[in-house]
């Protein structure tokens, strides 16, 4: 049994605003209500919703996304910023050759450069970067029935059988968690009831903080927040 990353849930104080944003930069599809769908090989979309608190930190997952050539990543970043983004210090260094972007409301993304070989037979969208622990990758490759492309120390990578975005953490020191993670997974159960997935997913390690009729809220081993429905 698994579950079904259906979309990255990105928490927005104007989720039309953002959703527009990332359409534009990734040529994806809208509904109107704020959720996107990849028109490549992306394998999840992406919802945005009415965000409770101001960004305080520093996300703990972002985009790579990929470049065929130099002027192809010149391009991406040129668009992004015309499109209302920006650079940001994350603390990367001088002579690192991907650059770090920000969207309109701060959430960082990077653009890698050409020839990268971990992202090398990746769509646009090559990974989704996450801070975390080995154990949190497990977990994930457990709960998605996702095979590890990476095992290195405490650094994991999964991948869809499928091919798409690979999902990677990066091992410790994890940054500290300030406030409520403005980016989270939406899942939805595969093939069996809310119930019985739920069930299986604390199993695997995760704690169960909410349950309502059709949905729940939980945390990974790692404490990050996501939703069930």
């Amino acid at each position: 049994m698994a579950c079904v990353l259906r979309a990255l849930c990105v928490d927005a104080h104007d989720p039309a605003g953002l959703a527009r944003f990332w359409a534009a930069l990734l040529g994806w599809e809208t509904t109107g209500r704020g959720e996107l769908t990849p028109t490549d090989d992306t394998g999840f979309g992406l919802r945005f919703t009415r965000a409770r608190d101001p960004k305080a930190t520093k996300n703990r997952m972002h985009f790579d996304l990929t470049s065929a050539t130099p002027d192809d990543q010149r391009a991406t970043v040129e668009k992004a910023i015309a499109l209302g983004g920006g650079h940001v210090d994350i603390g990367q260094r001088p002579d690192e050759q991907h650059v770090v972007l920000a969207d309109p409301e701060g959430n960082e993304f990077c653009v890698i450069e050409a020839g990268n070989q971990f992202l090398a037979d990746c769509g646009p969208v090559g990974a989704l970067a996450c801070d975390g622990t080995r154990a949190v990758g497990l977990f994930w490759q457990a709960a998605l029935d996702w095979p590890l492309v990476w095992d290195q120390g405490e650094e994991t990578a999964i991948r869809s059988p499928r091919g798409g975005t690979k999902i990677t953490w990066g091992g410790p020191p994890l940054d500290p968690r300030v406030g409520r993670d403005r980016v989270r997974f939406d899942l939805a159960p595969l093939d069996t009831d809310l119930p019985t997935e739920l069930a299986r997913l604390v199993a695997l390690g995760a704690t169960a903080r909410t349950e309502e009729a059709g949905a729940a809220t939980l945390v990974d081993p790692d404490g990050n927040e996501f939703h069930l429905r």
